[in-house]
């Protein structure tokens, strides 16, 4: 698309990575190969815990939701970057570029309260076992993952709706791969510091409020671990911690580096965090929950061995 047809085009305009030009097709594999990985991985686990019997727990409930989550949440900005890498269209627009914003906040909000809520799950596994089959039940699990979704994309709506009343001015050259918070409210033209102080609020607290609770329970846990007798029981408590810890590490440290961070990076930095956690993060949770967790990869092994037994 020539410039004169970029100046007048009525919608926005992803300039997403502008120096890689000449590696361009080289990137688009790569971000394929990434994104068909991490479609594949969430998708396997969710298959192996549905029709594997002895994974029919809380903890694995949570882990489908959370794989299902990731899928939706690197299909929000990684096809419209292949598009942009493949055929250089870098037009989006108006309506697309804030459904994408609404999901990709409230899918990140969402993963917030999830990974909230499979600490949870852990601390009353390992510091209320005698009670947890009959709390974390099947109905309070669907209640649970309901309320992380329904409060993930109702908290959306807030900076959603304050972004949709700005005017924008013109080249509406968003400076970024995908359509987000700040890249969208630099093009504003009106002083935006009320909008910002509003969308800071909304994701500073759905961030916070979750992580505090994360910590609160990993004391709780740590603690518990602690008082145990048996070194047999201080490794299985920590076994079963051991990878929603990492993924709350991940996700976290990332999240806090674009949002939180009282410095102001330069838009190449956010935009190569914000491919950490936007498309890294769906990545690498499959392998985390799968390749370190001994119960999925015997199950994995069991439908395998089924599978060929069959043919």
């Amino acid at each position: 698309m020539n410039k004169m047809n970029e100046t007048y085009y009525n919608g926005f305009l992803l300039i997403g990575f502008a120096n890689i030009e000449n590696y361009r097709i080289s990137i688009f594999f790569i971000v394929l190969l990434i994104y068909l990985f991490a479609l594949f991985g969430n998708m396997l686990i969710i298959l192996v815990v549905h029709f594997h019997i002895y994974l029919q727990k809380p903890m694995y409930f949570f882990i489908t939701n959370l794989s299902l989550l990731e899928l939706w949440y690197i299909s929000t900005t990684v096809p419209k970057l292949l598009s942009i890498l493949l055929t250089k269209d870098k037009r989006v627009s108006f309506q697309w570029c804030f459904a994408q914003l609404y999901m990709f906040h409230g899918l990140g909000m969402t993963e917030c309260a999830l990974l909230a809520v499979m600490s949870f799950d852990r601390f009353m596994a390992i510091c209320n076992a005698l009670r947890y089959i009959t709390i974390i039940n099947e109905r309070m699990c669907r209640y649970l993952a309901l309320l992380c979704w329904s409060y993930g994309f109702l908290a959306a709506t807030i900076p959603l709706t304050f972004t949709l009343k700005v005017p924008f001015c013109g080249p509406r050259h968003i400076d970024h791969y995908f359509c987000d918070l700040a890249p969208l409210l630099s093009l504003a033209c009106i002083d935006t510091s009320i909008n910002s102080t509003i969308n800071g609020c909304v994701i500073g607290f759905a961030t916070m409020f979750n992580f505090v609770l994360i910590v609160v329970m990993y004391i709780n846990i740590i603690c518990s671990v602690i008082r145990m007798k048996t070194n047999s029981g201080r490794s299985k408590a920590f076994s079963t911690c051991s990878s929603h810890i990492t993924v709350v590490m991940l996700f976290y440290s990332t999240a806090f580096a674009v949002y939180a961070s009282p410095h102001k990076h330069s838009v190449d930095y956010d935009k190569i965090l914000a491919l950490v956690y936007a498309m890294f993060t769906p990545l690498l949770n499959p392998v985390i929950y799968s390749l370190r967790n001994k119960e999925v990869k015997l199950a994995l092994r069991r439908i395998i061995k089924i599978r060929v037994m069959n043919i």
